[in-house]
């Protein structure tokens, strides 16, 4: 019952910080939700910033897990294409850690660490990806435009949610499919024509 009553809690945190975002939701508001009294939540939690980490390291898993190469053999335009989706339906699920991610980061030093780890394997992964590409014939790269191309499908990555919200996007799930696409078109440049071809097949079909 006590094991049920804190996933309970972590469900309804994760729901109404990414409702809400998480600075407008306090754990007096999440006991509310659940119609627990707070005494009964902070039995499970010593505090928010408690729950935070626990969300964080489901985050973490499902992100060591969508960041897993291909195993014996060189990746493909659609490895690439699915590895993004695990990610960003990663990101959409944890979207309050991005769109408060600064703010949440600078708050609590263990998590800018586990975080900045997390942006280290992914680093490693895209620059990986992208030297098995080139190795496969898939792409045609310079060290420097390859090491450029992985830095910056990173950082679109990361940011694509604050950027969307920015310019004043609603629909969340749009804006996932819109940053899939645009991570795509990074490295449309780079490959050979068949690929581009397959590229912007691959595309139009996830956009109709």
């Amino acid at each position: 019952m006590a094991r049920q009553t804190r996933q309970r809690i972590l469900d309804a945190s994760l729901a109404m910080f990414n409702a809400q975002g998480e600075p407008n939701v306090t754990t007096n508001h999440i006991a509310d939700e659940l119609e627990i009294s707070p005494g009964n939540l902070y039995y499970h939690f010593r505090n928010k910033d408690d729950i935070i980490e626990q969300l964080f390291a489901g985050y973490e898993a499902r992100m060591d897990a969508a960041l897993s190469a291909p195993q014996g053999r060189l990746p493909g335009l659609e490895d690439v294409w699915l590895q993004l989706h695990l990610v960003f339906e990663c990101i959409w699920d944890y979207r309050f850690l991005y769109r408060d991610l600064v703010d949440i980061l600078s708050r609590n030093r263990r998590l800018r660490l586990r975080f900045a780890r997390i942006l280290k394997r992914a680093d490693e992964q895209a620059h990986a990806v992208m030297r098995g590409l080139v190795q496969a014939g898939v792409m045609r790269a310079s060290a420097d435009e390859l090491d450029a191309a992985a830095t910056n499908v990173l950082v679109v990555a990361t940011f694509w949610m604050n950027y969307a919200a920015a310019r004043g996007d609603r629909d969340e799930q749009t804006s996932i499919r819109d940053g899939i696409v645009q991570v795509m078109m990074l490295i449309s440049p780079f490959l050979r024509d068949a690929e581009r071809v397959h590229l912007n097949t691959l595309t139009r079909a996830y956009l109709d």
